[in-house]
Parts: structure tokens; sequence; C-alpha cells
């Protein structure tokens, strides 16, 4: 799979509280990740591919956190610091907000509701229906939590589905949740590869 105009780079949640050592959820090996990322942005645009952000925008309070009945920090509030994308990070495309209403926002696809259970879709399918796009290759942050819900998603959704290896970072809550992660992505078909080679999501 290469970087092509019918191809699509996600790149989920490389913001400040997930990949600056003093983000409220900061995930080791974070700020590495964005110049790895920077490379595959670079790749896409030159071949004329679609890039596409995801961002969690949560409210001050929400289920998802702690505080009120979740399991996470207080993280990536609307207009804050922490929830600006990282600012060594290329942009060079449309911002998927998730999150936004208290859902958990782990998938760029798709939000659920703590409390009920609903699921809603967030604006990135139709932006890559828009632009043509059957193939993906995604990065960002977190391996184990947002980067495998939207690869589950976007296999789901029937997207030709890439990994890039070297372009994302696990949170590892418990040792080894990035590398089951990762096997979890394969079993639903995606190719996990290591990007080295800019020239393609693949490497």
């Amino acid at each position: 799979m290469r970087y092509e105009r019918d191809a699509a780079l996600i790149v989920v949640d490389v913001q400040n509280d997930f990949a600056d050592p003093a983000g409220s959820l900061s995930v080791a090996g974070g700020a590495a990740v964005v110049e790895a990322v920077n490379t595959q942005v670079a790749a896409a645009v030159s071949a004329g591919a679609s890039v596409v952000y995801t961002k969690d925008w949560h409210p001050p309070t929400t289920p998802h956190f702690a505080k009120d009945g979740g399991i996470w920090p207080v993280h990536c509030v609307a207009d804050s610091w922490g929830a600006e994308l990282h600012p060594g990070l290329v942009i060079a495309g449309p911002v998927v907000h998730k999150g936004v209403s208290g859902e958990d926002g782990y998938s760029g696809f798709t939000m659920r509701h703590a409390l009920t259970g609903q699921t809603t879709p967030t604006d990135l399918e139709a932006t890559l229906r828009e632009r043509g796009v059957g193939r993906v290759a995604i990065v960002g942050l977190a391996t184990d939590y947002c980067v495998l819900a939207t690869v589950l998603d976007a296999i789901e959704l029937g997207f030709e589905t890439t990994v890039l290896r070297s372009a994302i970072a696990a949170v590892d809550l418990r040792p080894g949740d990035g590398e089951r992660a990762l096997a979890a992505m394969a079993a639903g078909g995606a190719r996990i590869e290591n990007g080295v080679d800019a020239s393609s999501p693949g490497g």
C-alpha cells in the first residue's frame, strides 16, 4: 500500500496531554511519535494523499473522567492547552473532534456515551468518503486505546487498513497492552508495518 490519491493518513490524537511530558495523560514515547508522524505526513502530502487528524475534545465534566466516575484523569478539555495538537506536529489537513458531548471518544470514527451506551459517528468517515478514500494508514496515540479503536472501526467500515508501528506508542496500563492491541488489530485484518520507508504506509 503506497500513498496515492485513494489513500489517507489518519493521525490519531497527537495532542499535548498525550504527547507532551507535561500532559495530564502523557504517553511514554509520545514526543518521539511526533517526528515519526511528520515523516508520514510529508510522504502523504507529496503523493497527493489525504491527511486527517483526530482530537479528543472533552467537556470539563464527563463520565469518561475519574472525577466523574470514569477511569482517566482530566485530559483534552476543549479549548485547553492539553487538547491542542502538539506544536511540533505538521498540520496538513482537517481535524475531526471526538468526545465532544461527554462520550468516550476512543475511536476516530465513533463515540459511545459511557452511561447510555449510545454510539454516534464523528465526521471522519464522511470526510474520507468525500475524498474517495478506500485505504488508510493509521498513526498516533495511544496504541492500546484510541489507535486500536480507530483501526478496528476502519476495518469494520471497509477501509483497507495499515498501522505504522514506528509512529504509535502505548499507554501500557498493564505491561504488554500495546503488543496485545497490535495483535488484536492484526487479527481484525489490519496490516502492521514498520513505517520506516516514508514512501509508503507499509514502509
